[in-house]
């Protein structure tokens, strides 16, 4: 299937790409969207060191229980993909992201109601969270190319990729502090608090979320199926889509090792909750760096540098956890952390930035929703995985397990891409129908 190429890869007149901060101070609407999500995701991460504090008390296997609420926080967002994919496609985008923060604050308070014998309200309660999550997310990604000019898009996506890892570390990192003195339920408050004042950034974007071509618009009816067909036939057709789909899936199947630093912090290091937060906040800061350099190093149209970049990110990321298993202190685990991170913000970023460049407006919603889906799936099975590990063998162990899977997927993403990036960079061509 051939489609008409994206706005985001239209011919525009010379034009000197903002750095960041001049994107924010200009655009009065990408400012708004970048503020929604800084507010929202600082919020979850606050719960989250509250979260996975109390869940590991009440259970007496902590190190499966902490990872279910990582699956919790990826697996619902594959189960409701056929219906978030055509929903950012067909409505107001705008509109989509306002209700979700709506229903998220209500959810969020679910969590005050947590306690022994009351465990399952906290994988209810998050997995309400992700699902709704996964309808934010894909309507956000896909806003982005219709709010800032299209030589501003790598700039943009990088600035949005270091929001997520900046607000984990300020979240994790002070969730922690916040909640060791004010307690659990403060946090859980402050978390539905945040999607209140994510609503607010939202209402403050005056363009329009989507392109929608002259003389059409949405259809009468709600067709997810066919719909989520029509994406994977597009993806089906493109060479470059068929190469940067697998990127995120394949890097999902060693982030069980984020859930395994949890247990680490507790059992090795003897840090409690401010321990958690420190390398939740470490991983937060290499998340925060990976795309700002990605976005200097490779945020630009050439697909071969996206791919090899991809790849590298995903070998960084196991030597790196490699120190983190035999680190002597908490100190030098979350060096290694934020470095291993620095890769896997990286390869996240670049491969969200090759979707959206790739794909034209009316299906980007469902292509960067599938996408969106593997990654959940794949860390899903990581995270179970990561638990049963840790519980039998130590949490050490399991983190040595997942850098090796981290290692063998950077090479085997290198040798699945090599044909693709040989034959774009002997045409020397960009970002172009010619990859396809």
């Amino acid at each position: 299937m051939t489609a008409a190429p994206p706005a985001a890869l239209a011919a525009a007149a010379p034009y000197a790409r903002k750095t960041g901060w001049q994107l924010l101070r200009t655009n009065r609407d990408f400012r708004a969207l970048f503020g929604a999500q800084v507010v929202s995701l600082g919020g979850d991460w606050f719960a989250t060191v509250a979260l996975l504090g109390i869940v590991g008390e009440l259970s007496s296997k902590p190190g499966l229980a902490k990872g279910l609420i990582f699956v919790a926080q990826s697996l619902p967002a594959f189960v409701v993909t056929p219906l978030a994919g055509p929903i950012a496609d067909r409505y107001d985008r705008r509109k989509v992201m306002l209700v979700v923060c709506a229903i998220q604050a209500v959810a969020a308070l679910g969590f005050l109601g947590i306690g022994p014998g009351r465990l399952w309200i906290a994988y209810l309660c998050q997995s309400a969270l992700t699902a709704l999550g996964a309808f934010f997310g894909p309507a956000s990604q896909a806003a982005v190319a219709n709010l800032v000019e299209p030589e501003d898009l790598p700039t943009a996506m990088s600035t949005l990729g270091a929001t997520w890892g900046a607000m984990l570390a300020v979240g994790a990192s002070v969730g922690g502090i916040f909640t060791k003195f004010f307690g659990r339920n403060a946090s859980f408050v402050a978390d539905a608090a945040s999607f209140g004042v994510a609503a607010v950034f939202l209402l403050l974007i005056r363009r329009s979320t989507r392109a929608v071509p002259a003389g059409s618009g949405p259809r009468p009816r709600m067709r997810p199926i066919h719909d989520t067909r029509e994406g994977l036939v597009l993806a089906r057709g493109d060479r470059r889509l068929r190469a940067l789909l697998p990127s995120k899936a394949g890097s999902g199947l060693s982030a069980g090792v984020v859930g395994v630093l949890t247990v680490l912090a507790v059992k090795k290091f003897d840090a409690g909750d401010g321990g958690t937060g420190l390398l939740l906040g470490a991983r937060g800061v290499g998340v925060v760096l990976g795309p700002l350099v990605a976005g200097r190093m490779g945020g630009d149209r050439n697909i071969s540098r996206i791919l090899r970049m991809c790849a590298i990110g995903s070998l960084a990321y196991g030597v790196f956890y490699i120190g983190v298993a035999a680190a002597p202190s908490i100190v030098l685990a979350a060096v290694f952390v934020l470095l291993a991170h620095l890769g896997g913000g990286a390869q996240w970023m670049l491969s969200t930035l090759g979707l959206t460049l790739a794909t034209p407006d009316e299906y980007r919603g469902r292509i960067l929703s599938a996408d969106f889906a593997l990654v959940t799936l794949t860390m899903s099975i990581s995270f179970v995985l990561a638990g049963v590990i840790t519980d039998l063998w130590g949490a050490s162990t399991a983190v040595l397990v997942f850098a090796a899977v981290s290692l063998v997927w950077g090479l085997f993403y290198l040798r699945l891409t090599a044909k693709l990036r040989d034959d774009h960079d002997t045409e020397h061509g960009a970002f172009s129908r010619s990859d396809r």
